[in-house]
């Protein structure tokens, strides 16, 4: 029996729906024109429609409820029956709207679409997340809802409404983790928190790339005072019991400590210095106008095709300016160990692990939303703004589909550098 003719049945359904939906879009349209109505704002359609919508609903909830059709005969002598309506204005996507509830004798029927002493539609809040998450502050959103939409949303409820992310954040924080991943970025931003009095405390954070190219965030962390390496090692045994059980490279910028506490958890992994964070350490050093002369010298150090090539292109810099600028010297002589792994790879490998770019990104969106807030009364509450920003910054999915395209060939040349190390089997 061929299936043919449902299939183009079904799809002459279809068009056949969609046209009538259409047309009665613009019926309505043209109907909300032709008497003076708003499409948007306070009456207006939208509102209208919305109404119609939520009460046509919530009557279809009353019939399942007490099981016969209003005004029904069935419905004589059941044990319970409709009981009239109560008003109730709820806040949607388009503004409060007044609905009229059903209620029942027995005082039984627990409406879904709008609940009991539900004053908010998910909408609502989903909004007030992603102005939360975008640096907006209480005040601001609740001047945006109040404009925009027309309607009072005091403080507290908007605070509310984003402790709703606390439960959320704990369970992404505390979520199994791949055994391996390729890199793993690691760095933190200073917020100022008020414990007693206001303070730089720092938030750890760490960006992995996956085996498949995507960038996962592992986790955040609340520092007590400045980024050291003894909270580092702290936040990557967390890991470690998370499930991470090997790190192929760690990108950092250039913390000192660093390396021996990555050792202690993972002995395999090859620690990478951010050379951005070395040439701008390295001007701090110098004067203004040496700036461009350094960083014309030092080129040569970090593009050079071997560690060997690197050592002497860096002794010509340290003759050249080692008597003026001993600090620089100095600086980047400490720093070599962590700085030369990147010169045994190949230039697909090198571009990407050469710098903190990757992690620098998110800071960026991280600062933007916690600047507006000058500081926070508490951890948790810097901590909530911090796993907003994280969870808006990318909402249309380009991103990451821009990022796996980046990671494809660095990733094929890891599979080939690291031989078997990349296979959770391996591991």
């Amino acid at each position: 029996m061929t299936t043919e003719p449902i299939v183009e049945q079904d799809r002459a359904g279809e068009l056949a729906s969609s046209a009538t939906d259409e047309q009665l879009i613009a019926m309505l349209v043209d109907r909300a024109r032709s008497d003076g109505l708003k499409l948007t704002g306070e009456g207006g359609l939208l509102q209208k429609l919305t109404k119609r919508v939520l009460e046509s609903a919530l009557e279809g909830e009353i019939t399942d409820h007490v099981g016969y059709d209003k005004h029904d005969p069935e419905g004589r002598g059941s044990g319970n029956s409709r009981n009239g309506h109560r008003a109730k204005t709820v806040l949607t996507d388009v503004g409060p709207v007044e609905v009229r509830v059903p209620r029942d004798v027995a005082g039984t029927f627990e409406p879904q679409i709008v609940r009991k002493r539900q004053r908010r539609l998910t909408g609502v809040d989903e909004l007030v997340l992603s102005l939360s998450a975008r640096g907006l502050t209480h005040g601001e959103i609740a001047a945006h809802l109040a404009e925009v939409y027309g309607t009072e949303v005091s403080k507290q409820t908007i605070s509310t409404i984003t402790d709703k992310v606390i439960e959320g954040m704990a369970e992404w924080q505390n979520r199994p983790l791949d055994p391996v991943y390729p890199v793993v970025f690691i760095d933190a931003v200073n917020v100022k928190i008020r414990d007693g009095q206001v303070a730089n405390r720092p938030i750890y954070l760490a960006l992995a790339v996956t085996v498949d190219g995507h960038r996962d965030i592992l986790g955040m962390w609340a520092g007590d005072g400045g980024e050291g390496a003894k909270h580092w090692l702290h936040v990557l045994t967390e890991l470690k019991n998370r499930g991470v059980a090997d790190v192929l490279m760690l990108v950092c910028d250039g913390l000192k400590g660093l390396p021996q506490a990555v050792e202690a958890v993972w002995p395999r992994t090859i620690v990478q210095t951010c050379v951005v964070h070395l040439l701008r350490n390295s001007f701090r050093y110098a004067a203004r106008q040496d700036w461009d002369k350094i960083a014309r010298a030092l080129k040569p150090v970090y593009t050079a095709a071997t560690e060997d090539a690197a050592t002497e292109r860096f002794m010509e810099f340290a003759e050249a300016w080692g008597r003026k600028y001993p600090a620089i010297v100095k600086l980047w002589s400490d720093a070599w160990a962590e700085f030369v792994p990147f010169l045994a790879f190949d230039v697909e490998i090198r571009k990407v692990i050469c710098s903190t770019n990757a992690i620098e990104s998110v800071n960026a969106r991280i600062r933007k939303a916690v600047r507006a807030r000058g500081h926070f009364p508490n951890e948790q509450a810097a901590l909530k703004c911090v796993y907003l920003a994280l969870m808006s910054l990318d909402p249309t999915g380009a991103g990451r589909r821009r990022w796996t395209m980046r990671w494809k060939a660095p990733l094929n040349a890891f599979q080939i550098a690291f031989e078997g190390r990349l296979t959770p089997a391996a591991h």
